[in-house]
C-alpha cells in the first residue's frame, strides 16, 4: 500500500485539477452541465484514483486505478482541445494544460510499468 499523499503524480494530478476547476469558471453559464461538468469530473478523477487505488492490497488493484486515473487524463486532453476550439479557453492557456496532462500522462505510465513489474 502507498501513501497518495507522498506521490508526485498524486500531487501533479491536484495541482491540475485545481487549475482546470479555475479555468472552467469562465467557461460560458450553458455550458455548465455539459463541457464544464464533464471537464471537471474528470480533472477530479485522476487524483481521486490514484488515491483510491493507493489504498487497494495488490498491484494489480492499484494498477487498474492507476490506469482509470490515465483514461481520465486523456479525456481531458481531448475537452481541453474542444474547449479552445469553442473559443472557452485562450490558446495559450489550452496548450500550457495540454503540457502538464501529457507530462501527467507520461508520469503515470512511467509509474504503472513500475509497480506492475514488481
Amino acid at each position: 500500500m502507498h501513501n497518495f499523499r507522498n506521490l508526485e503524480i498524486w500531487k501533479d494530478a491536484m495541482g491540475l485539477a485545481q487549475i482546470i476547476l479555475e479555468e472552467t469558471k469562465l467557461f460560458p453559464a450553458e455550458e455548465k452541465f455539459s463541457l464544464t461538468s464533464q471537464l471537471r469530473r474528470c480533472a477530479i478523477s485522476v487524483p481521486s484514483n490514484i488515491a483510491e487505488g493507493s489504498s487497494r492490497s495488490s498491484t494489480k488493484e492499484f494498477a487498474h486505478f492507476l490506469k482509470i486515473s490515465l483514461g481520465s487524463c486523456f479525456e481531458i486532453e481531448t475537452q481541453i482541445i474542444l474547449a479552445g476550439r469553442c473559443g472557452y479557453i485562450s490558446s495559450d492557456n489550452s496548450v500550457k494544460i495540454i503540457e502538464k496532462v501529457v507530462t501527467l500522462q507520461k508520469r503515470i505510465t512511467t509509474f504503472l510499468k513500475t509497480i506492475e513489474a514488481k
